[in-house]
């Protein structure tokens, strides 16, 4: 079922703050006069004769090299159809981001005031010295054909129309593994494609370029069969005119070996399923509806190899998976196109890295214990931080191979070795996050659901089916928030620990309490009575399995709601304290600080254990920890109790762990300066790779750094997380964003799903 997006939460989003999704920011130092002497008059001057002298150093001195245009006229928007240019325009900053964030390429979009082929391309023509390459995007067929066609033979720099080449190259990887699997043969498999539009033409037209005879396929456009007795059809379509006598879907697809659907939902049976030949290969890529469902496409054969467009299910032909690795290895050997060999070179890329192991961190993002090639897992998942060292090199040496590459690559380790520093194989932990929650949402409890803020975050994370909310609170006031607010929570639960309805439930809680704390200075009263504070009671919900995580704090002190927690649930076995910690989502990748909201003045044993915990948390997410211990001196510069606190802490540490990567006291200037760090103190174990943890010596240094790296430097981060728990617990700081609220729930569901495993495989091995 796809997620219900609230309309407003949509406009706010492109709305609030800076509008639109999209900023330029400068890429060198422009603080003082002389910056500016540089980078305008008069310094410029000189990249400007340079250039004139070789149009080539263009690339050398210019942005042009990364920058590509998505252009538009906004003709075949998305679903919604010839909604006009400026109505494309949030579609194409969209694409932009997702040419940064998966590929690191920047991106303007220009949507265009005409429909006229000639002068479109004129238009574009005349931009070609500002651009590396063109990105066509929504354009309405058959306009796009000729556009792209003009373009590809006029301008000197690469050309794709993504919504033709992307899903056509997509697909023709999950064809090519599909086929395998069935042990069928691509020349001799016979087609059925409902819709001839720009993305199905595109498709046909590749799948013949890997070996399918254009006599086997069977297509269906909006007036029926493309056969050889009707006199509308364009050139292209001619090429695949069947001389059938078909004229249905269902008469075309009896004995057919493979479906490929880019049309409309729901005209594909169950029974038209059944009809098809053995091992049938169904491609239901309409969206957000595709052909047939995946449930009733399974459920009619058992031996059917399916894929969709859609997300929620295995084998997504996502576009994602394309454009911007083919983009990223044009740009990088300067072709002056995009080529049928550069298109054949992503699919063989693409299909040959579904059959190699997938990383652990893909596993971690889809809620997977072992991803393997096979029926459900045909095409790459677009969280693979692999897609861009493969891809784009088998692009770029196609591009070479084939002649059209003006700036060859020599050293392809090299070249990976940029690709992967130019994102960080971890800079993608906040989508694996959110992805691994989605796949297996758990029931949070939310403490203060009496709150405008955490109701909204409530009804985010149900939208989004990250989480199931519980509602903690008075019913009426919770309802009257919501209705004033516009706020809907479809399947909201709501429960009044202090309602008369709840008196039962408190007293069972009460009683459980009781039993926890009865030589802890509660008795049988108070713990009963004790439970009708909402904190209390959430967390008995959770140690109790009637929820599966707790989030509270935005309106209370820290104290006020880690005690009930530590009281209620306790730590998990072997953890001596708790500690907290948050996840800053920098450049370098993901860094994590810690202890940034438990423990005020810790000692060196409480530091070393803070660390361990740290450690732990940090390899749940797949990452191996690299761990700076910061102070204000370097390796005994101070002999201060403060700095040498750190260093004994790191000695037991070692002690604890011999494997694990972690060295101080040290500034935290230097713990990332790798090259100081080298020249002054060779023996540190930091000097090989990025740090991305750090421990700090106490919870002032800690919460500061925090702060500063979030308000002042702009990071986003999730947090705080409460490390050391038994079952999941998160506490919110005080006045925290619904973002930031969503960010902890994220964690708190991916905290749930890990424990509950970990909770099962020790019932497991018991029973064993």
């Amino acid at each position: 079922m796809a997620r219900k997006i609230n309309k407003q939460d949509a406009l706010d989003y492109h709305a609030m703050g800076r509008p639109g999704k999209i900023e330029v920011v400068p890429t060198k130092d422009t603080k003082t006069q002389w910056d500016l002497s540089l980078a305008y008059s008069p310094g410029v001057a000189e990249p400007c004769k340079e250039i004139e002298r070789d149009v080539e150093n263009v690339y050398k001195y210019t942005a042009k090299g990364n920058l590509v245009a998505v252009i538009s006229n906004g003709t075949a928007v998305l679903g919604l159809g010839d909604i006009g240019p400026e109505a494309g325009k949030p579609v194409m900053e969209g694409k932009g981001v997702l040419f940064k964030i998966f590929a690191d390429i920047d991106v303007f979009d220009i949507e265009l005031n005409t429909k006229n082929v000639d002068e479109f391309v004129q238009v574009v023509k005349a931009m070609e010295p500002t651009f590396g390459g063109i990105n066509l995007e929504d354009i309405k067929s058959p306009e796009c054909f000729a556009i792209e066609e003009r373009l590809r033979k006029e301008l000197k720099i690469p050309v794709m129309h993504d919504d033709q080449h992307g899903t056509a190259i997509i697909s023709s990887a999950a064809l090519l593994n599909a086929l395998y699997l069935v042990k069928k043969k691509i020349d001799k498999v016979k087609f059925v494609v409902n819709g001839a539009g720009a993305a199905a033409m595109a498709c046909v037209r590749l799948y013949a370029s890997l070996g399918a005879r254009p006599e086997n396929f069977i297509m269906f456009d909006k007036d029926g069969v493309l056969n050889k007795q009707r006199a509308d059809l364009d050139a292209m379509k001619q090429q695949f005119a069947t001389s059938s006598k078909v004229t249905t879907l269902a008469e075309a697809l009896k004995g057919a070996d493979v479906f490929v659907g880019l049309s409309v939902g729901n005209v594909v049976t169950a029974e038209m399923v059944k009809s098809m030949a053995k091992n049938p290969v169904v491609f239901a890529m309409a969206n957000p509806d595709p052909e047939i469902t995946w449930e009733t496409a399974v459920e009619a054969r058992k031996d059917v190899i399916m894929a969709t467009g859609r997300s929620d299910y295995p084998n997504q032909v996502n576009n994602v998976l394309g454009f911007p690795y083919i983009f990223r290895g044009a740009l990088d050997v300067r072709a002056t196109q995009i080529n049928e060999a550069m298109k054949l070179a992503a699919v063989h890329a693409l299909a040959d890295l579904t059959k190699s192991p997938v990383p652990d961190i893909v596993n971690l993002a889809y809620n997977e214990r072992n991803l393997v090639f096979g029926p459900h897992y045909i095409i790459p998942k677009p969280l693979d931080p692999r897609l861009l060292s493969t891809v784009a090199p088998a692009v770029a040496k196609a591009a070479m191979d084939s002649g059209v590459a003006l700036a060859p690559i020599t050293d392809w380790d090299a070249y990976r070795e940029e690709l992967n520093n130019r994102l960080g194989l971890d800079n993608q932990l906040f989508r694996v996050i959110g992805s691994k929650a989605r796949k297996d949402p758990r029931r949070v409890v939310f403490a203060e659901a009496d709150n405008l803020k955490i109701l909204k975050a409530a009804q985010v994370v149900e939208e989004e089916g990250i989480a199931i909310p519980i509602l903690l609170g008075n019913e009426k006031r919770i309802r009257s928030l919501m209705a004033e607010n516009g706020i809907e929570i479809d399947n909201a639960q709501i429960v009044d620990p202090k309602s008369d309805e709840m008196s039962a439930t408190r007293h069972r809680f009460g009683e459980l309490f009781f039993h926890k704390r009865q030589r802890k200075g509660f008795n049988l009263y108070e713990a009963k009575k004790i439970m009708r504070e909402r904190n209390y009671f959430g967390c008995m919900m959770v140690e109790t399995g009637e929820a599966d995580a707790l989030i509270s704090g935005l309106t209370r002190k820290y104290p006020d709601t880690i005690r009930p927690a530590l009281q209620v649930i306790g730590m998990e076995e072997g953890a001596k304290r708790v500690a907290g910690m948050y996840i800053i989502n920098t450049k370098r990748g993901p860094l994590f600080l810690a202890d940034t909201t438990v423990n005020f003045n810790p000692t060196a044993e409480e530091l070393a254990d803070i660390t361990m915990l740290v450690a732990k948390e940090v390899r749940q997410f797949n990452i191996t920890p690299r761990i700076a211990m910061v102070s204000y001196s370097n390796f005994g510069s101070s002999q201060t109790p403060e700095a040498q606190l750190v260093s004994r802490a790191r000695e037991i540490v070692k002690r604890m762990d011999p494997t694990l990567t972690v060295d101080g006291e040290i500034q935290a200037a230097m713990a990332f300066n790798k090259e100081i760090l080298k020249d002054n103190y060779p023996f540190s174990e930091l000097i090989d790779e990025d740090v991305n943890t750090l421990i700090f010596p106490n919870l002032a240094a800690g919460n500061v750094a925090y702060n500063l790296l979030q308000e002042v430097a702009g990071f986003d981060s999730i947090g705080p997380i409460l490390l050391g728990m038994k079952k999941p617990v998160h506490i919110l700081q005080l006045g925290s964003t619904v973002r930031q609220i969503v960010n902890v729930v994220l964690i708190a569901v991916v905290d749930a799903q890990t424990k509950c495993c970990r909770e099962e495989e020790a019932k497991n091995g018991k029973k064993k």
